[in-house]
């Protein structure tokens, strides 16, 4: 489908870089052509040596669904939903997690099973695609570029494979959320012909949220993107994004990235 590359070229999901902790270091690998509108990226959040303290990871909102495993036991894969909030994970004083970031509508898509299931929560892979899950189990290997080779091998085929279609009713809203970047009235200005009821399901379906949900996280993540390129949290970003005041901007923001912008960028 052509138009999943107007996903990517919308569309930039960020998670936090890890800052200042000794011992730890996290790595994003861009995907091949081939799953370039498929996959933003694949990362690996590693130990160099045991930890004194377990780490409390936070994951912020960025409308994805993520495939995470440790590459010490593959046979312990997980599929992460679309979240609501920042969620916060103890994972222990030594790790090495691989993950498989897909874009929105893609793992549904691909998979057919619907992101409402695993919505603001972490479960088993094996719940969802015990094909996918069972070939995870099956990686033996140490080293990042290997094991995102293999699973790009896989992948690739899944997809040359697939007959995976996206509801295009359903696809021209969710494109109008991500051109709009978020700053949209999504129960006026998504002319699908469909119901707001009905496109509800659609986007409950291939998100794992409604509209004005997934719409809300798409405009922290443009906010996010725009902060980070600038280095300036004093700017009117916040206000060309459509927040009301400096005070609406804090608190969304905290919801979505679980601390308040003062401590992330000044």
């Amino acid at each position: 489908m052509e138009k999943l590359a107007l996903i990517r070229e919308y569309f930039t999901p960020i998670q936090p870089s890890i800052k200042d902790i000794n011992s730890i270091t996290y790595t994003e690998r861009t995907p091949s052509l081939l799953l370039s509108n498929y996959i933003h990226c694949f990362w690996q959040l590693k130990t160099e040596k045991t930890l004194a303290n377990p780490f409390n990871y936070r994951v912020v909102s960025d409308g994805c669904i993520d495939v995470f495993f440790d590459l010490s036991n593959t046979e312990d894969n997980f599929v992460m939903g679309f979240c609501k909030g920042f969620k916060e994970f103890a994972i222990g004083t030594e790790f090495n997690y691989i993950g498989i970031r897909f874009y929105p509508s893609i793992f549904p898509s691909l998979f057919k099973t619907s992101a409402k299931e695993i919505s603001n929560s972490d479960i088993p892979l094996t719940q969802i695609e015990k094909g996918f899950s069972s070939f995870i189990s099956s990686i033996k290997s140490n080293h990042l570029d290997n094991a995102i080779a293999q699973i790009e091998t896989y992948l690739i085929q899944l997809v040359q494979a697939s007959k995976a279609s996206i509801d295009l009713r359903f696809f021209n809203a969710f494109l109008k959320i991500l051109e709009a970047k978020g700053n949209i009235e999504t129960e006026n200005q998504l002319d699908t012909g469909l119901s707001p009821r009905q496109l509800r399901r659609l986007f409950n379906y291939y998100i794992g949220t409604t509209p004005k949900s997934f719409s809300l996280v798409v405009r922290f993540q443009y906010v996010l993107n725009e902060l980070l390129r600038s280095k300036d949290f004093n700017s009117s970003i916040f206000l060309d994004a459509g927040f009301y005041d400096q005070a609406h901007f804090i608190k969304n923001f905290s919801q979505f990235y679980g601390i308040s912008p003062m401590k992330v960028f000044l």
